[in-house]
């Protein structure tokens, strides 16, 4: 990815004290020894300046930093919520100007790349001259420093918001302002060759899950016998239907359908029961927990009707990923809850086997209901009127098991190319991270490497968005 990076010459020297290291994260324990380290007030201080008559509202977004609003959903191709009331109020930001948001102790500080006001909750860092911005921009995403500032509060458990005197508590790196040059240069080289990867492997992945989607549309809609008689299914868009089977609506078909409650997010902890969110809704119809949220509720408030259950559906009901299912059928970690982004189906299995309604569900025509045509794109938000009205075709209980069977088989391949190229990205992903940590704290020299880099730089292609590079992030803009 980038030649000829090697540690520096010489012993590094303990990083040394601030007047606020000893209450201060140990984050830095060695740095060159031309390297300084300093109060993180003494780099940034506070933007208080409010929001100006003809500031444009801009999205902090952990994607592509601090961007126009309007920009961010072109980027991402879908509407967001319009803030009209008490713009006066709000922060007035700069280009360069780097942003605390309310997940900046997940993902880091953001970089602004536009002049407009945002949120007054957030807090506005002015950079001051000697800093280069492209070196802080690599340096408070990294993971290193994100640790750092995590270190700071109990943000989950406490429902604590980000403020200066937690970024005044991590104390920063700083190089040389040649060498911050340098450090930006390369990494931000590095992460055109690995966004250009993963945009490659991404696309792979669309066409075999358009393969897979072709499959599980034929097999719901025409059955496995291709010489079936068919007969009108009544329903204009659906059009013909193999001749035993009949179109039925969800409504018909589940016990119930509700959803998890807001209120639930007041008793967020480390530990308790599960929290599921549209997030731990996996693309493959499987639950990923790589990340888990718990809650403790007060006692008799659990709500065991949104307590998931083996065979259940679960669909995403707001958001980016409205309209993805999940049918559960692996074990769960514990006693797991649905939140109010996430759609709970309990079907009648006397009717309807439950994969196959979520195969149902997750084919053209299932998610053809999930849409609208207000902005060309999917919901951003479904109630469960709407998931209890979507129709399927509706074969008898043999000729689903045969269905489900079918389609299985015929997708083993396609989805073990799909997690072997998944893999793939998941390392060039751990390799970002790991470079980019060992390059902004001085553990790597890159300054021979930077001077190699061509000047021209090839192509000016937009970062990976979140919704590319991780499937569990719930939401990607922070304003809606």
């Amino acid at each position: 990815m980038i030649e000829g990076l090697k540690p520096y010459a010489g012993a590094a020297k303990p990083a040394p004290m601030t007047r606020t290291s000893v209450i201060n994260i140990p984050w830095l324990t060695a740095i060159p020894e031309h390297w300084k380290v300093v109060r993180a007030k003494g780099l940034f201080s506070a933007r208080t300046e409010r929001a100006r008559p003809d500031d444009e509202q801009l999205s902090a977004t952990q994607a592509y930093g601090v961007i126009p609003q309007k920009e961010f959903e072109r980027r991402v191709g879908r509407k967001v919520v319009q803030i009209t009331q008490h713009l006066d109020k709000r922060a007035h930001v700069e280009p360069d100007d780097f942003v605390i948001s309310m997940r900046s102790f997940q993902g880091g500080l953001e970089r602004a790349w536009a002049r407009g006001c945002i949120r007054s909750s957030y807090v506005v860092l002015k950079p001051s001259p000697e800093t280069q911005v492209g070196y802080f921009a690599h340096l408070f995403k990294s993971r290193d420093y994100i640790q750092a500032l995590q270190a700071t509060g109990n943000f989950i458990r406490d429902g604590q918001d980000l403020n200066f005197n937690n970024f005044s508590l991590v104390d920063l790196p700083l190089p040389p302002p040649d060498e911050q040059a340098d450090i930006a240069r390369c990494l931000d080289h590095a992460n055109r060759k690995i966004d250009g990867f993963i945009r490659a492997k991404r696309k792979l992945i669309g066409l075999l899950n358009e393969q897979k989607q072709a499959i599980i549309h034929r097999a719901v809609t025409r059955g496995l016998h291709p010489d079936v008689p068919l007969k009108p299914s009544g329903i204009p868009w659906l059009g013909d239907i193999p001749h035993l089977w009949e179109a039925r609506q969800v409504r018909r078909a589940a016990a119930f359908v509700t959803s998890g409650s807001r209120g639930w997010a007041n008793f967020y902890s480390d530990d308790g029961l599960v929290f599921i969110q549209s997030g731990n809704l996996g693309r493959n119809m499987a639950l990923n927990f790589s990340y888990t949220q718990h809650v403790r509720p007060p006692s008799g408030a659990e709500g065991e009707r949104t307590r998931v259950h083996r065979d259940d559906l679960l669909i995403c009901i707001t958001g980016a990923l409205t309209g993805n299912v999940v049918h559960v059928d692996q074990e769960l970690p514990g006693p797991s809850f649905v939140n109010q982004h996430v759609a709970l189906v309990r079907v009648r299995k006397a009717t309807v086997r439950p994969r196959f309604l979520a195969f149902a569900l997750r084919s053209e025509i299932g998610q053809g209901q999930f849409k609208t045509s207000e902005y060309g794109g999917t919901k951003q938000g479904l109630g469960l009127g709407d998931v209890k009205d979507v129709f399927f075709p509706l074969p008898s209980l043999s000729e689903q098991d045969a269905i489900i069977e079918h389609i299985d088989s015929s997708m083993a391949v396609f989805t073990t190319a799909i997690t072997r190229t998944e893999r793939e990205i998941a390392l060039m992903q751990e390799y970002r991270t790991r470079l980019t940590a060992d390059v902004v704290t001085g553990k790597l020299d890159v300054r021979e490497a930077a001077a190699r880099l061509p000047d021209v730089i090839d192509g000016s292609a937009e970062p990976i968005s979140e919704e590319e590079l991780l499937e569990e992030s719930e939401v990607t803009e922070e304003e809606s």
